[in-house]
């Protein structure tokens, strides 16, 4: 596995992953302590400073505002850093089972 993308904070790889639909940033919040049982709960501060480094690497875009609350949604450059992490994790876990087990 090559170095591609730095590993992803929880909070940042649940905000990516709440992206995969259209959400404005309470949405965003909701979703994420939704997915983690409770126990990731990202302030509003947290929140939107997370949505201005993702904009700015590109990985989430915002869409046209109507009137309502901003919304965002992650781009293909976002969904390959998910792939990505989802890899890492994978290889993270089945090393912990494989060493911790005996398992080979």
């Amino acid at each position: 596995m090559t170095q591609e993308h730095p590993p992803l904070t929880e909070g940042v790889y649940y905000i990516l992953l709440a992206l995969y639909e259209v959400r404005h940033g309470y949405g965003i919040m909701q979703l994420v302590e939704e997915l983690s049982n409770g126990r990731v709960r990202l302030g509003a501060g947290t929140i939107y400073g997370a949505i201005k480094t993702l904009l700015e690497r590109g990985w989430i875009e915002a869409l046209d505002e109507d009137g309502r609350k901003k919304e965002y949604i992650i781009t293909e450059t976002g969904k390959s850093v998910v792939d990505y992490e989802i890899l890492r994790l994978r290889e993270l876990f089945d090393n912990g089972i494989r060493i911790t087990r005996g398992v080979e």
